[in-house]
């Protein structure tokens, strides 16, 4: 089968598609042939050496993806053959087929494309597992969202609107935040200049924000200190930015603010079943329109190292995501 292999950490440039022999799968596993494949940019970092959990060499890029199953297991009767389903792994998913537990699949919607099936359960799961489970976000109250039209921030601007918060979308251009405008902001920040605080603190009476979004980190993190409401929570949720920055801990003290840190992957392993809830609001949220997936560009697997690249340099508007087959 085909597959982008990983040999050894580096640039993306060091990826090659290759041509390499079938796995095998035990009794218990499913085999699932792929369709899509959906990138994040953990998937940048593991392939540079640089992400919290790494797999061991060979391995192919891609934690999501949505396929056909070809292969039933003898202990979950939920799944047969040629069900279509979606799921995550972590990595694995820049090849034509893949193996793995029952436990990691849903059944993907009748109506739904297999490219967006392939990028539903990494960034909604995350992001409504930070703004549920951790942010405790009211309705009502102000979600300010940074990296407003990237994945996982497109993702928190959709749910947040679809909880009832007042969300303002927080970008690097304009292009970015029409895209978080048309999915439901109510209001929008330009931060290209280098500018958040002073435009959080207009848009609020002065009072900030009562939940802040980060994927971002950097030099934004310390204005999102600097812009939390009292009481307010602030979401660590990555550093697509680059630097991950120091917390000052004076600022915490006097806003009697939190800073909260977001590991999904952690999460729905430990939790499985609140997890389940979770995606199951998710996808009520879809079938009902509150929550509109959007798949920003598709790749063919050929151009796999466009679509990182896309990720890399953080030009991604809403989903990249990899057609395999």
């Amino acid at each position: 089968m085909k597959a982008v292999i990983c040999n050894s950490f580096g640039p993306i440039d060091s990826l090659s598609l290759e041509n390499v022999e079938g796995f095998k799968s035990n009794e218990e596993e499913v085999e699932v042939e792929i369709k899509a494949a959906a990138l994040n940019f953990p998937d940048v970092l593991m392939v540079e050496g640089k992400y919290q959990s790494l797999p061991k060499f060979p391995f192919s890029p891609g934690g999501e993806f949505a396929g056909i199953i070809t292969k039933e297991s003898n202990s979950d009767s939920r799944f047969k053959v040629g069900d279509e389903v979606f799921g995550a792994t972590g990595h694995g998913c820049l090849a034509e087929k893949i193996a793995l537990s029952p436990g990691k699949l849903r059944h993907k919607p009748e109506h739904m494309s297999f490219e967006i099936a392939a990028g539903l359960t990494t960034t909604y799961g995350t992001s409504y597992y930070a703004l549920k489970q951790r942010g405790n976000l009211a309705k009502g109250e102000t979600l300010l969202v940074l990296g407003a039209a990237g994945g996982v921030g497109l993702a928190a601007v959709q749910l947040g609107k679809a909880m009832g918060a007042k969300v303002i979308a927080a970008a690097s251009s304009r292009e970015k935040l029409e895209i978080a405008k048309s999915h439901g902001a109510d209001e929008l920040i330009d931060y290209s200049g280098g500018e958040l605080k002073e435009k959080v603190k207009s848009l609020t009476n002065g009072k900030g924000a009562d939940v802040i979004y980060d994927p971002v980190g950097g030099e934004l993190f310390d204005q999102c200190m600097r812009c939390i409401n009292w009481y307010g929570r602030i979401l660590v949720v990555g550093f697509v930015g680059g630097e991950i920055p120091r917390v000052p801990t004076n600022l915490i003290l006097l806003k009697s603010c939190q800073v909260i840190g977001v590991f999904y992957g952690a999460f729905s392993a430990r939790y499985p079943l609140e997890n389940e809830r979770n995606f199951q609001e998710i996808l009520d949220y879809v079938e009902k329109g509150a929550v509109i997936p959007l798949t920003g560009k598709t790749f063919p697997l050929e151009e796999y190292k466009e679509a990182l690249t896309c990720l890399a340099e953080r030009r991604a508007i809403g989903k990249i995501v990899v057609k395999v087959q």
